[in-house]
């Protein structure tokens, strides 16, 4: 093989590489598993509080409903809740797209305290967490800072998409957040503090409420997914889609609300998520003839490790967030590299 030949193949090589190394799906939470095995741990009472169910979903095969009933109380501390943790150990500075999907059924109750359904909370144990979805009588609203920054009515019944933008930083001047709702804009880039000096977050997703609140509420949440970059957490558009259409804009304005504490984390029952689950990467390789534009399939995210403990100053070191990659983008510029190793060939064959 001449030079310039072997050259076209480090070019291919290189731009393979490179489109990889720019895919970033950070994590996926979306009981694909048909379990909860992808998230660290739970805190629930019982396993009818958090069952992974084939009816309804939106994504996929599988959905999560979450169950809280008076007196659920699984960690001793305040408020009622069973909920799932994800030990994203979200360190200062790093910016995160978070998507995923939640229905309030037709009778969730209407009640006015407050009722967590997806927070972002401190390593340390007290106070309210710096960033939290929650619901209060009919207006399901977001808080940063304890301070709300979005509100719209609540709607039941219907599968509703979240699509979270976050830079996680305690100086308000560099953290910000960005929200679009059923696919609209609904909070444009807000600069705010997202974080507490000197700790880090992790994230939490299932019902947590204030322990007045006496009706049984039921919820449904899917397709969690975190990235960095949007088009990481975005599904491709099917043929055809129209992609430009924009749904009912949200409301906006509502008065702050209190948010309770956690005190520590105690690993429900379910799958083992003291053993990280290793997944051996990829190689792609391309055999004579190939289309360089062929998608590259990614392993199946690790589970996370537990550790316990969250209620203390700081998460357990050695906690990762497990990366992967969905697509490999930049194949036109590989099938250029190709088509002109194939040239290459041709030529020096005829020589």
């Amino acid at each position: 093989m001449g030079r310039l030949a072997r050259w076209s193949v480090a070019v291919v090589s290189v731009v393979l590489s490179s489109a990889s190394a720019q895919a970033s799906v950070v994590w996926r939470g979306d009981y694909e598993t048909g379990d909860w095995s992808q998230w660290s741990k739970a805190q629930l009472v019982s396993d009818d509080r958090l069952q992974v169910v084939t009816s309804p979903v939106t994504q996929g095969r599988y959905a999560l409903k979450v169950t809280v009933r008076q007196g659920d109380n699984p960690i001793g501390a305040s408020g009622n809740r069973n909920e799932l943790v994800y030990l994203s150990y979200e360190p200062e500075g790093s910016e995160r797209w978070y998507r995923w999907q939640t229905m309030w059924p037709a009778d969730y109750p209407s009640d006015a305290p407050w009722q967590i359904f997806t927070q972002w909370h401190h390593s340390g144990s007290d106070g309210s967490p710096p960033m939290v979805f929650s619901v209060r009588g009919e207006t399901v609203r977001m808080l940063a800072n304890t301070e709300v920054v979005w509100t719209t009515p609540l709607a039941r019944g219907l599968w509703h998409d979240f699509l979270f933008h976050v830079k996680w930083s305690p100086d308000a001047s560099v953290g910000f957040v960005e929200l679009w709702y059923d696919g609209v804009l609904a909070l444009p880039k807000t600069f705010t503090s997202t974080q507490f000096a000197g700790q880090t977050n992790y994230l939490k997703q299932g019902l947590y409420r204030d322990d007045t609140i006496a009706s049984t509420a039921s919820l449904f949440h899917d397709g969690m997914v975190v990235g960095t970059t949007r088009a990481d957490v975005e599904p491709a558009a099917p043929a055809g889609a129209d992609a430009g259409t924009p749904m009912a804009a949200a409301d906006a304005g509502s008065p702050a609300e209190p948010a309770g504490t956690d005190a520590q984390v105690a690993p429900g029952p379910g799958p083992d998520a003291a053993t990280a689950v290793e997944v051996p990467g990829t190689d792609a390789t391309l055999p004579a003839g190939a289309d360089a534009t062929a998608t590259v399939t990614p392993p199946p995210p690790a589970a996370i490790g537990s550790d316990a403990g969250l209620g203390q100053t700081s998460l357990p070191q050695g906690v990762e967030e497990t990366a992967g990659c969905s697509s490999v983008p930049g194949g036109a510029f590989a099938s250029l590299a190709v088509a002109a190793l194939g040239v290459l060939l041709r030529r020096r064959r005829q020589r």
